[in-house]
């Protein structure tokens, strides 16, 4: 009972330091966001802001700021980017749990190899490909290459969370007079729930948090996603940190209220199903 305890405490400690570790560069991040350009300079810098100001906030929203047309844009480029990869990878992740053929494994390794990939490798070929069939400067071109990347994944998640529903049910359904057709969507996708959940909050989150599909495709200001924006904080003689602290904080805020929101679901697909190969 004794060293129940002590391992308990032990545990504890561990666990706070590890979580303190993660958690500060976000605490520096907002401490930062609410400190004066003289304070983030001071040697030593104080931890705490003595002056608290949120003009780095108020000037995000002011008139002449792009921030709400960012999150307009990145809201239309991540939305879509997340139907489009969902959609494409139900079908082939079912495909790849469900049913024997040649070469199947192949395939799997071929989707894994994907991930080791940088984005910069395919990011030529794209553009060669987007400008001769004239869609730059176009939510159309980081809409479709946000997807490219985010599909892989999605079937790699989805796969896997195909393989942990009994193939019974498929067979009581088809018994009960279902088609596999009615069978895959009375059935399957019910119970698949989380898993999709799952594959379209990480597409969404890659597609929002894009920075260099979104420049380089678009050219129009008016249109770029709002990764694009810190720019608009580094100047040629000085990047003013205040101001890129708290467009950071705002630029992440909607992802932090997704993962708030579906944890239950994100926890529940990644979980479900991660024994099956």
């Amino acid at each position: 009972m004794k060293y129940e305890k002590r391992d308990r405490v032990l545990s504890f400690i561990a666990g706070l330091i590890i979580f303190i570790i993660l958690m500060f560069p976000l605490y520096w991040m907002i401490v930062t966001a609410l400190k004066t350009q003289v304070e983030i300079f001071e040697v030593p810098t104080p931890l705490w802001p003595r002056k608290l100001t949120l003009k780095p906030f108020l000037d995000q929203f002011a008139e002449s700021s792009t921030t709400l047309q960012g999150f307009k844009n990145s809201f239309i480029i991540s939305v879509s980017s997340a139907l489009i990869a969902t959609i494409l990878a139900i079908p082939a992740a079912y495909g790849l749990a469900r049913f024997q053929f040649h070469s199947k494994k192949l395939l799997i390794l071929f989707f894994l190899m994907t991930q080791m990939l940088p984005s910069t490798l395919i990011l030529t070929p794209l553009y060669i490909m987007f400008s001769k069939a004239k869609l730059l400067n176009s939510f159309i071109a980081p809409i479709l290459a946000d997807a490219t990347l985010g599909i892989p994944f999605s079937v790699i998640i989805l796969r896997t969370y195909f393989l942990s529903v009994p193939k019974e049910l498929d067979e009581a359904a088809r018994i009960d007079g279902c088609s596999p057709m009615q069978s895959f969507f009375r059935v399957m996708m019910p119970l698949a729930k989380p898993g999709v959940i799952v594959a379209a909050v990480f597409s969404f989150v890659y597609a929002w948090g894009d920075l260099i599909y979104g420049i380089t495709f678009i050219t129009d200001p008016n249109k770029r996603p709002i990764t694009s924006n810190i720019y608009n904080y580094v100047q040629q003689y000085q990047t003013i940190w205040n101001s890129t602290m708290a467009f950071g904080i705002i630029a992440i805020f909607p992802v932090v209220l997704i993962f708030i929101f579906m944890q239950k679901y994100i926890v529940s697909g990644l979980t479900n199903g991660a024994v099956k190969a």
